[in-house]
This record gives C-alpha cells, structure tokens and sequence, in this order.
C-alpha cells in the first residue's frame, strides 16, 4: 500500500466517525456516552489523512538509480507494482460503503442467533413496587424481578417496558427483546419478555413498542407481562439498555 492509499483510508475513516458522531448513528454501534470522544477521533483522523493525502500528492516522483533490468524482468515488475496499488485502493470501498449507508442497529436477526443468558436473583430481594402507579423499567430488571422470589415484588403494579418485537408470534403471544451491552454491540446481550394478552393486528417484527402491563407468574423459560395497551413507537435514539 502507498502513501497516498494509507492517507486516504485514515481520511475516509475519520470522516466516517465524524459523520456518525454528528449524526447520531453511532448509538446503534457504542454507548451514547461515547460519542464526543468519537467526534474528537474522527476529527483527528480526518486532519491526520488530510495531510497525509497532501504531502504525497505534493512530493516529488523519486526516481532511484538501479541497473537496469532485463526486459521480461522490467516489464514483471511494473506490473506487480501495478497491481498492488490497484488491490490497495480497492480497501477503501468499505469504508465508502459505510459513508454511504450505515449499518441498522442490531434487531431480532441477532436475538434468535444469541445465547441467551439466565437471570437469577443471587439471593436479592427487589423492594416492592409501588401501588397505583405504573412503573417504568429495563426489560433487565423485568427479568431480574421475574426470578426473585416468583415475582411478588410486582405485586398488581403495571409496568412499562419498551423494546423491538422479536418474534411476532411464538404461539403464546410474542416476544419482546432489547439487547444489553456493556460498551458495544459486539458485546451485546439480548433480554426477553414474552407479551400475551394481546389483540388485535400482529406486530411487525423489528417494531419497537411500549408495552404496558401486569406481571404474569408462571411462565416456562421466558418472564411474562400480561399487556393491557401495547402501542408502536419509533426506534429510540438509543437502543440499547
């Protein structure tokens, strides 16, 4: 790879950070958290590329002295020259494709392919939640409730739980997922909540929804919310919990 293809790589993908930071599509991948520290590497990059691209395109062809070659050897050595530099540009055309469209975050295609992790309480005991209110929580400390002693710490409170829908249909309602990472996507873990009670129009798979309902005990490997309102939203700005 020569200078000028090194140069231009460092540039794309400082733009390419750049573009996300400033964006916003960068929460599909990291923590939200971590998006100024993005915008300063992509920043960085781009001015590091940027000159890089400059000094090469501004420095003097060199033009070593070595003896000459024979013809066949001359002719074989152009064109392996040739050809690296040409296979060398051709490492920029993902970084292009990523400028371009930017990858979805990560949906039910993942959650059906993941291992899923089992909950328990470790001997927690969860306060009970207040009566007469409807209580907003992570479909993690759903899970984690679920397992606490059966449950009883939801007592009748309704809570609110928001994910995507990863499968429309399980024969028992559907189920309702929402990765955990712990600074990535490529560390993410997904929480499952079976939703029944249900009527109506099927939900499309990968639609995000706000759920709201009852804990239901006895459910077999999956935690369950028997839903009285199950209403779509659009994908929030971070979807990870």
């Amino acid at each position: 790879m020569n200078d000028e293809v090194g140069s231009a790589t460092v540039l794309l993908v400082g733009a390419l950070l750049v573009r996300l930071s400033l964006g916003g599509a960068y929460a599909r991948y990291v923590r939200v958290g971590m998006g100024p520290w993005l915008l300063v590497a992509g920043i960085l990059l781009a001015a590091l590329g940027l000159a890089g691209v400059v000094r090469a395109l501004l420095r003097p062809a060199a033009r070593p002295a070595v003896r000459p070659l024979p013809t066949s050897d001359v002719d074989g050595h152009q064109h392996g020259h040739e050809h690296g530099e040409r296979v060398g540009w051709l490492l920029l055309a993902p970084v292009v494709a990523l400028l371009m469209v930017a990858p979805p975050a990560l949906g039910s295609f993942g959650v059906d392919r993941s291992t899923v992790v089992a909950v328990s309480s470790g001997g927690r005991t969860f306060q009970p939640l207040p009566a007469g209110a409807t209580v907003p929580m992570t479909l993690l400390e759903f899970d984690e409730r679920a397992v606490d002693h059966d449950g009883s710490s939801f007592g009748a409170t309704e809570v609110q739980l928001t994910g995507f829908v990863a499968q429309p249909s399980d024969g028992k309602g559907f189920r309702l997922a929402r990765y955990q990472i712990a600074c990535c996507a490529a560390d993410a873990t997904p929480m499952i909540v079976r939703v029944v009670g249900t009527s109506g129009d099927t939900v499309a798979r990968d639609q995000w929804v706000t759920v709201i309902g009852k804990f239901r005990a006895g459910g077999d490997q999956l935690p369950v919310v028997a839903a009285t309102s199950v209403a779509s939203i659009p994908p929030p700005r971070d979807p990870y919990e």
